[in-house]
């Protein structure tokens, strides 16, 4: 085994966005976690429920989110596959971008890299969790940006900071 291997083979950290604007939210939200715990993905750290407005739409039902810290040793493209396929089984149709839905995950980090060709890392619209990324880690860093995470929330529109409630 070389030095490359070892280092693609160990567990990441990851941080992922699970969000639901459809249906019973809570229990979408719950069912989803339950399925990245079935595809061998640990849980480290869960934030609490967070309500905020739809974006960009704000006229559409409102989203309940959390924030993961998972472990796995899945690649980024491997764990986008993992979460689209379990987007799919909780009943996530094909629909116009930002559209309402039963459940959608998003990779917010992946182990601080940064991507940019079949997946974009990271996340390039994480405002909506940084409440919620905040709780569970108040030392997250912006890998691109260098901010920190008390800069980004700082740096939201009072507006935006206030529409998102912790449940």
């Amino acid at each position: 085994m070389t030095k490359q291997d070892i280092l693609e083979n160990r567990v990441k950290s990851v941080y992922l966005a699970l969000g639901s604007n459809l249906g019973d939210k809570k229990a979408n939200i719950e069912k989803a976690k339950f399925e990245l715990i079935k595809q061998n993905i640990i849980i480290s750290k869960t934030s609490s429920f967070y309500s905020s407005l739809s974006w960009p739409n704000p006229k559409n039902p409102r989203f309940l989110n959390i924030v993961l810290l998972i472990k796995t040793n899945l690649k980024a493209l491997n764990l986008l596959e993992v979460c689209k396929k379990i987007e799919a089984n909780l009943g996530r149709k094909k629909s116009p971008k930002n559209a309402p839905r039963i459940c959608d995950i998003d990779i917010i980090d992946y182990d601080k890299m940064t991507i940019n060709n079949q997946i974009v890392l990271p996340h390039p619209r994480m405002h909506f969790v940084l409440l919620p990324l905040f709780e569970i880690n108040k030392d997250w860093d912006h890998p691109i940006l260098k901010y920190n995470i008390k800069k980004l929330l700082l740096s939201l529109p009072n507006r935006d900071i206030t529409s998102i409630k912790q449940i």
